[in-house]
């Protein structure tokens, strides 16, 4: 009997170990389990995240190369304008020259006259930014010749301008031109510069420094193809 006891008993703890043993792989096997549970859902909302950014980059692409494409047509449009511009067809034949048509050619550059009705002129900012939609800016006087020239030929024939605006204007006390060159002939015009003052030309009346924000005709000038 005491044997059987003692086998039973031995039987038992047995079985209590088994048991223990197994509830801790059954912890264990939980707890890795959930680890991967886990590392699936990291992995499914990284695998989601990449999606969303891959269809974003696609998205992207898609539209730069809707930009891309309008870019260059725009650019070909505005390269066939300046060739039908600059070389315009007689008979199929192009007969190109050095200045667009509207633009006046002297030297070596183009000059256009806005000589718009008085609703319609501008500020000395509002004449360059329109001088600049054209490619060019407005009138710098390089010499006494073209000075000479400049004062001779803009002219307002019914006599409503006070003035056309040209490339110059007050910055720090100076006269300054567009191409940031200071005027070195003073006599040009015999005013001070003071900041908030830019100069308008006139045929038969001396260079004038008026407030920039006047309203006046002006003058656009850019560089002559050679041709």
């Amino acid at each position: 009997m005491t044997n059987l006891k003692n086998k039973l008993y031995s039987d038992f703890n047995a079985l209590t170990l088994n048991f223990t043993s197994c509830k801790n792989k059954s912890l264990e096997f939980d707890i890795q389990v959930q680890n991967l549970t886990q590392q699936q859902n990291n992995l499914m909302a990284e695998n989601s995240q990449v999606n969303k950014k891959n269809h974003d980059l696609q998205t992207e692409m898609k539209t730069l190369t809707e930009e891309i494409k309008i870019c260059k047509e725009q650019k070909l449009s505005q390269a066939l304008q300046i060739i039908d511009e600059y070389c315009p067809k007689v008979e199929q034949v192009r007969n190109c020259r050095s200045c667009q048509n509207g633009w006046i050619h002297s030297q070596s550059s183009c000059y256009v006259v806005h000589n718009p009705e008085s609703w319609n002129q501008k500020t000395w900012e509002e004449a360059r930014e329109n001088c600049t939609r054209k490619s060019s800016d407005l009138t710098v006087v390089g010499s006494e010749k073209e000075k000479v020239k400049t004062d001779k030929s803009w002219k307002d024939e019914e006599g409503n301008m006070k003035g056309f605006w040209i490339g110059l204007r007050a910055e720090g006390g100076k006269w300054k031109w567009m191409d940031g060159s200071d005027l070195t002939n003073q006599t040009w015009i015999k005013q001070q510069a003071t900041d908030g003052r830019c100069v308008t030309s006139l045929q038969n009346r001396e260079w004038k420094s008026v407030r920039c924000t006047e309203k006046n005709g002006w003058i656009c000038e850019k560089k002559a193809l050679s041709v």
